[in-house]
């Protein structure tokens, strides 16, 4: 997606779509995210991480007028179990399996917002990279539209291909991250992209969600959203 400052914005499916920081837009992008029939923003990272870098646009509160900004962590910041697993963040997707054991609340959370916020328009997914976190849901959201394991794949590996590109231009936000080459991330992409897909073939991303908690409606609501070729089909 162009939108102005947005940095890895991608269309995932139907009317879900996912992108780095939303601290990164402009006025401008704000404005083209509604013409595009955004009307809300779930919000991936833990709510400490959400605040105004000094290198961030300056952008007005009514820039977002008429899209609602929901906060819906993915973990549960600092729980030992899993930066053990993890280290600091996740970054990997041979972790994101790790994280729908320890935090399926959390994770319905996630789909709840996207249920709730279907019928007023489209959604965007954003963590902070927009790689990992965002990463995950739109495997899952992919996963629920019925989408082959190669659109599986390919979807995390165009994010991560896109921040990559940023670390090259901008550099990255600290030391654990770093621009990589293409000899070193093309491997690293096949394996990741393959780990990508075992994790949500191994989830099964409908009934791991009715199992934790969320509703038979709010689920329609999200197989609607992404498009989902059978999500109207009676029960």
């Amino acid at each position: 997606m162009d939108w102005d400052g947005a940095v890895n914005a991608w269309h995932v499916s139907g009317g879900v779509y996912r992108m780095g920081r939303r601290e990164w837009l402009t006025e401008a992008g704000w404005r083209q995210v509604f013409d595009d029939g955004v009307r809300t923003v779930v919000d991936l990272r833990n709510a400490a991480e959400g605040r105004r870098r000094d290198n961030d646009p300056v952008v007005p509160a009514a820039a977002w007028a008429g899209i609602d900004v929901v906060q819906a962590p993915t973990e549960e910041p600092g729980d030992r179990r899993f930066t053990a697993i993890t280290g600091p963040y996740l970054n990997d997707p041979a972790h994101y399996a790790e994280n729908a054991r320890l935090f399926p609340g959390k994770l319905v959370g996630v789909f709840r917002s996207i249920a709730r916020a279907a019928p007023s328009g489209k959604v965007l997914l954003h963590c902070a990279a927009g790689r990992d976190r965002s990463g995950l849901v739109a495997a899952m959201v992919q996963d629920l539209a019925g989408d082959s394991d190669e659109a599986i794949a390919a979807g995390y590996r165009r994010a991560a291909r896109g921040i990559n590109e940023r670390y090259r231009t901008h550099g990255p936000p600290h030391s654990r991250e770093r621009y990589l080459t293409e000899p070193e991330l093309a491997p690293l992409l096949e394996q990741r992209g393959l780990a990508v897909v075992a994790f949500v073939r191994g989830l099964d991303t409908r009934n791991y969600l009715l199992a934790n908690g969320l509703s038979a409606s709010e689920l329609d609501a999200v197989l609607v959203l992404s498009g989902a070729a059978y999500a109207k089909e009676p029960r």
